[in-house]
């Protein structure tokens, strides 16, 4: 017997944590999460999302054995300023059997209809950036930091569901750090006529003295720079915050690039090491024993820069602001030995970021999709 149940103690809610062992057990290319970030992440005492929403956990049982697990929850934040209430779906994991995904989702929708919400979309595990969407296109290598992977599966189950491909897919490139390789010559060139007629245009590496400073900086910067796209909603403070704070101890500070114009922010270009390979052999740290392999695993610098994000202003795209800050962050990617770069995740409508890309050789290698489905009346 199929049952859906919502998360009780302490006990269920490690049991719906560590789900995902089980569905990836045997998927070489799955990343775990690192599961006391996921307990954070997921509690309402120290959670970014519930400063502005709240959430509800669900597990599925068939046979006393957990199959599937989903989160239904509201962004009152979003709701507030999209003037309508729906749904926000995340934690979604599932055995190979679309029964136990429609319980997920009925589940999901009768939470949704319960809670006066109109609407279901994700998924997105509580925040806006790690992990979202479903892998629809690129299930031949790891993911790369703050993606994702999922099973082909859960495309599949979704749009059987009447789940629908919502805003544009979001796009992981790819692009080798090769000095002499044509287009990056061609960048190099292009920036250099940018230097030479934006003067004014000034590039630095990240503050690292100054973290709430520059967490303000990005804030303001994600909002103005995203605003233009379909279905926008402003980010919380809280929620950027909570993606860079665990970075900083990370970072090469001057592998994260910001443009400014008289002292005012005009642009964001955060290269990371993608952590991604050595994580993958680190068990989510569940483990005291995981942490050993973590640090064995890290004292080899990554071969994969990860760029993970590209802001820029409306006001700012035919400055050359982009320009300028790949320029400068391909050149010192190069110089510190890594060998090729992941930007991700990105629009696919983003004009912006698709114009570097193809300049720079960079080849789509991921896909990315949200759904979302609206609701009848309870």
């Amino acid at each position: 017997m199929l049952e859906i149940r919502p998360v009780r103690d302490a006990h269920e809610k490690q049991i719906f944590l560590t789900f995902p062992w089980k569905v990836y057990q045997n998927d070489p290319l799955w990343v775990p999460p690192i599961l006391s970030e996921r307990r954070k992440v997921t509690d309402p005492a120290r959670g970014g999302f519930f400063k502005n929403g709240y959430a509800e956990f669900f597990i599925a049982w068939q046979d006393g054995q957990p199959v599937g697990t989903i989160c239904c929850a509201e962004d009152t934040a979003a709701s507030q300023f999209k003037g309508r209430r729906e749904c926000m779906i995340g934690f979604f994991e599932c055995v190979e059997d679309y029964t136990v995904a429609a319980a997920l989702l009925d589940q999901a929708q009768a939470w949704a209809q319960a809670h006066g919400l109109g609407a279901l979309y994700g998924p997105y595990h509580l925040d806006y950036e790690d992990s979202r969407g479903l892998l629809i296109e690129g299930h031949d290598r790891p993911p790369a930091v703050l993606c994702g992977h999922t099973p082909a599966w859960y495309a599949d189950f979704f749009t059987r569901y009447g789940m629908e491909k919502w805003i544009d897919d979001g796009l992981a490139y790819a692009f080798e750090l090769d000095p002499q390789s044509p287009q990056i010559r061609r960048l190099a060139r292009l920036a250099d006529q940018v230097r030479a007629r934006k003067p004014e245009i000034i590039l630095r590496g990240a503050n690292l003295k100054d973290v709430e400073g520059e967490i303000d900086r990005i804030h303001t910067l994600t909002n103005s720079a995203l605003a233009h796209l379909p279905g926008f909603t402003p980010w919380p403070r809280e929620i950027v915050a909570g993606v860079i704070r665990p970075m900083v101890d990370v970072i090469d500070p001057e592998l994260v690039i910001l443009a400014e114009i008289a002292g005012q922010p005009v642009g964001f270009l955060p290269g990371v090491p993608n952590l991604n390979e050595a994580l993958i052999h680190a068990n989510g740290l569940r483990f005291p024993w995981d942490y050993a392999s973590l640090l064995w695993h890290m004292r080899r610098r990554p071969r994969c820069l990860a760029v993970k994000s590209v802001l820029v202003p409306p006001a700012y795209w035919d400055t050359g602001v982009g320009v300028l800050m790949f320029d400068t962050l391909t050149r010192r990617a190069i110089a510190k030995g890594y060998q090729w770069a992941d930007l991700s995740i990105t629009g696919e409508d983003n004009p912006d970021t698709f114009l570097l890309a193809r300049h720079m050789g960079a080849k789509i290698y991921k896909r990315y999709r949200l759904y979302h489905k609206p609701l009848g009346r309870a």
